[in-house]
């Protein structure tokens, strides 16, 4: 069984889709509905933009669903999975792709999500950190006790992303003082990471509120085939689960490890990448090592 899998944040690089938008017309009739509907023209910033320009998140989630849905349409008659998933903002192009929201409202939904997510950003500066080689059970502990001390804010466990690595989140000051103590209790690395605040965690709590609403007044349908949400790690058709589970995600931690790992349960051998970059491929590899992993 085949199940396709869309990346989040972090996938962009300069001249994302630009060889879809030049030599497949349904790719470039789609691209420019998105410049359309967003009222500026992505599609330059995705192609031409420098590294800073497109790490802005009202740039960068915009632009990595547009990749990735744009090259799911592209497979044509090659888009036939058994289940669909995604990392994050993945989840909005699985949704789109398995006909569960139409185009157009996932770019909304995305766009909308950016903005409050950057709103939020700047409201309460926050941090994360990505942890190698260390029990999820200490990191998690670790965060906990963190967050309990006085005066430090916030620190949760954000990204179960593969074995041996996990990303913390909170308050930039909380995630500086868990990396501290991963690191005396032997993680091999606990790096800061370049993004722009906490996300995943409770600080994210203004931006879930402002999406709620967004959510809410969409239609959404029922998926071509079981969409996995990162929430619990499960299956869902349900159009009112999925939309709650949308919600949910802003705050709660991305459980993409028991995830993959659900997929391979149902029956997955075959995994497909489909948008931007390769970080799902590494992960995947790592979770299930007996599957074929490969891009679109």
């Amino acid at each position: 069984m085949k199940a396709i899998v869309f990346p989040g944040q972090g996938a962009q690089f300069t001249g994302m889709g630009k060889d879809l938008y030049e030599s497949n017309a349904v790719a470039r009739e789609m691209m420019e509905k998105a410049n359309e509907i967003l009222g500026f023209r992505l599609t330059d910033v995705m192609f031409e933009g420098d590294a800073e320009a497109l790490k802005q998140t009202k740039v960068t989630q915009p632009a990595v669903f547009l990749h990735s849905v744009v090259l799911a349409k592209c497979m044509g008659n090659e888009f036939c999975p058994d289940m669909v998933g995604g990392h994050s903002l993945g989840e909005f192009s699985a949704l789109v792709a398995a006909g569960a929201l139409d185009f157009e409202d996932g770019l909304k939904l995305v766009y909308a999500r950016a903005l409050a997510m950057q709103k939020a950003c700047e409201a309460a500066p926050g941090g994360m950190a990505a942890v190698m080689r260390l029990d999820n059970e200490k990191i998690e502990q670790i965060c906990t006790d963190v967050t309990a001390q006085a005066g430090k804010g916030v620190v949760v466990a954000a990204n179960y992303n593969c074995p041996g690595q996990l990303v913390i989140s909170g308050n930039k000051e909380a995630v500086e003082a868990a990396c501290e103590k991963l690191l005396e209790a032997g993680a091999r690395r606990a790096l800061m990471l370049p993004v722009g605040g906490a996300f995943h965690s409770p600080l994210m709590q203004p931006a879930k509120d402002e999406l709620e609403a967004a959510i809410a007044a969409t239609q959404f349908h029922m998926p071509t085939c079981p969409v996995y949400q990162n929430v619990d790690g499960k299956a869902h058709i349900n159009p009112e689960e999925i939309k709650q589970n949308l919600i949910d995600q802003l705050t709660a931690s991305v459980r993409w490890t028991q995830e993959v790992e659900a997929m391979v349960e149902a029956g997955a051998t075959e995994f497909v990448e489909c948008g931007p970059g390769q970080a799902l491929t590494g992960m995947i590899t790592k979770i299930a090592k007996d599957a074929v992993v490969m891009h679109a």
